[in-house]
């Protein structure tokens, strides 16, 4: 079977399996959950096992360390990814909940009812965590899913989707509900992101290259975000200790994530105070700084930012340092360069605080708090498929609500327009 042929056959079933899925009960939706929990349980080592043979395949082919350690399971991880679908079955169901019904002047009640989208395509690469997370993700919004997991994962992602399809026949819900493509060929991801007549929407996970690739080429409706050049403002009103705390978390908890800060913006106001316990701080930490001119006045021996700096998600220890005149200057800076992720503003002035939630026009936006908690799990959404920067449908991260729809509803009796 040629790679369209076999897509067309995976969209089919898909949106056969869809069908079935948005009418199974809550009850059953659990059921399925935590029957891929234990099904992944009792697997463990086998999925340990598939797990190795990437890791020695990624290896061999000089796969950057970095990518060989997102790509790698252990038992905790493992046992992670496990509780995490359990967190899933947990969560309330949204689907069938009814909201803003309301009397219309006619007699009719006209309100909201929550819905799944349908077929949802997801488009990853290394972690193969994400096909169990996303899998139980879509299943709980009523869903079905078709994941395309990056090749260097294909032995892992394989095991996953068997214990998930095991789970799935136990409990008398469609196998089809969760495909997870077999193949490795690149030709099946401009099938998948071209199938209109099968996919509701396309979500992409992984390297700006693959989702510019998945933004440009796509004909279903994507829900994506292209970077994470996140920013914190450190204001003139701002508490010293914390400002040096929150600044130093968000970029030194963990470098590769989307949520990481890449940019500090700093008031003049407060810099002579800040910088001297920020860049100690960070200089222990092995971060190379690149500052602004002003910046450079102060500390000769940093690196000089270039324009390109500013613009940069650099998923690394490097930060680019800007001293700007107040909050208006560090939101015209946030405006220009921010990709509308997350933003901070450190400060104890809550009229300030007020005005950049206000303003600022991101996915996220936090006061006196690190950019690293812009997170699903922080958000109390149990996990997350995504942070998506569109505007349309879901912003910033995308839970089990971010994967549903509203249809109107209206309750008559025998009502007629007049």
């Amino acid at each position: 079977m040629n790679i369209s042929d076999y897509m067309q056959q995976v969209g089919k079933q898909a949106r056969d399996a869809s069908v079935e899925i948005a009418r199974a009960s809550s009850g059953d939706k659990q059921k399925a959950l935590l029957a891929i929990a234990d099904s992944l349980e009792a697997a463990s080592n086998d999925i340990q096992a598939a797990n190795d043979i990437d890791i020695k395949n990624a290896e061999a082919k000089g796969l950057a360390s970095a990518l060989v350690d997102r790509l790698a399971l252990n038992a905790e991880r493992i046992a992670g990814m496990i509780d995490g679908v359990r967190q899933i079955a947990g969560l309330s169901d949204p689907i069938g909940a009814i909201t803003d019904l309301e009397h219309r002047p006619s007699g009719i009640q006209v309100g909201k009812m929550r819905v799944p989208l349908g077929v949802i395509g997801i488009i990853y690469e290394s972690r193969p965590a994400v096909t169990a997370d996303a899998a139980a993700l879509c299943l709980k919004a009523g869903n079905a899913v078709i994941l395309r997991g990056g090749s260097e994962a294909i032995n892992s992602n394989q095991a996953i989707a068997k214990c998930i399809r095991q789970a799935l026949a136990q409990v008398g819900l469609p196998e089809t509900a969760v495909q997870v493509l077999e193949t490795t060929d690149r030709a099946a991801v401009g099938e998948l992101i071209t199938q209109t007549k099968y996919v509701d929407v396309i979500v992409p996970r992984g390297g700006k290259g693959l989702i510019e690739r998945i933004s440009n080429e796509a004909r279903v409706p994507v829900i994506k975000h292209l970077d994470g050049i996140c920013h914190t403002y450190i204001d003139d009103a701002a508490d010293v200790d914390k400002a040096v705390k929150v600044a130093v978390n968000a970029k030194t908890q963990r470098y590769g994530t989307c949520n990481t800060m890449e940019t500090l913006l700093i008031a003049e106001g407060i810099a002579e105070q800040v910088l001297p316990p920020l860049v100690k701080a960070y200089q222990a930490a092995g971060v190379e700084l690149r500052g602004c001119e002003q910046t450079l006045k102060l500390y000769p021996d940093l690196v000089a930012a270039t324009e390109e700096d500013w613009g940069t998600e650099y998923l690394a220890p490097i930060l680019s340092v800007k001293i700007v005149t107040d909050m208006q200057a560090a939101m015209a800076h946030i405006r220009e360069y921010s990709s509308q992720h997350t933003d901070v503003i450190v400060t104890e002035n809550w009229t300030r605080a007020q005005q950049f939630l206000a303003e600022v026009d991101s996915s996220s936006v936090m006061v006196n708090a690190s950019s690293r908690f812009a997170d699903g799990f922080e958000y109390g959404l149990g996990a997350e498929i995504g942070i998506s920067t569109d505007k349309i449908h879901a912003r910033g991260p995308v839970g089990v609500l971010g994967l549903t729809s509203q249809k109107y509803i209206v309750l008559g009796n025998g009502h007629i327009r007049g």
